[in-house]
């Protein structure tokens, strides 16, 4: 005896050995895997099935609706929040492009001895305290200075990033 079904892809039926039930096969005549189903034993039960209600399909059809208007708008209050973030984000790459820069004068003008000009820069760096002292420090660790900055010997400019830091703390 063997297993008959239809395949689900091209609905053509397929014939099967009694063993190979609860297993996938691919199609003889689209290649398409389809799963085998098992024989019915004798001892099992047949299924009762019931129709579905139209009223029950119109509640979940009106369900399905309005998950998908919540999830619509979710979507669109997320990309709001999405932009500002952003927004926000660029910015902040704006003002520490900035800052980046007058630490880059400040150092500079301290390099050069323009001592009066490099303390009005260093009471600027104030208002954005944090993000000058972050800078500093990374120029501190950096392998390479700034280029800006080349021509001041290393150790000279490890010492006026230093003198900076605490300043500014």
């Amino acid at each position: 005896m063997s297993i008959s079904f239809n395949c689900e892809c091209c609905k053509k039926k397929v014939k099967a050995p009694d063993t190979a039930g609860g297993k996938w096969g691919s199609c003889p005549y689209c290649q398409h895997r389809c799963y085998i189903p098992r024989p019915k034993s004798d001892d099992e039960p047949e299924l009762k099935l019931a129709p579905v209600e139209e009223s029950e399909l119109s509640h979940i059809d009106d369900l399905m609706k309005e998950t998908h208007s919540l999830t619509q708008r979710i979507l669109k209050e997320n990309s709001v929040v999405d932009e500002s973030i952003e927004e926000k984000g660029a910015a902040k790459a704006v003002q520490e492009k900035e800052v980046t820069k007058r630490c880059i004068i400040y150092l500079r003008e301290m390099a050069d001895g323009d001592l009066m000009t490099a303390e009005t820069k260093l009471h600027d760096l104030r208002k954005h305290k944090k993000t000058a002292l972050r800078i500093f420090s990374a120029m501190g660790r950096a392998e390479r200075s700034e280029p800006e900055l080349s021509d001041v010997p290393d150790s000279i400019l490890q010492g006026l990033i230093r003198d900076a830091s605490t300043k500014l703390s």
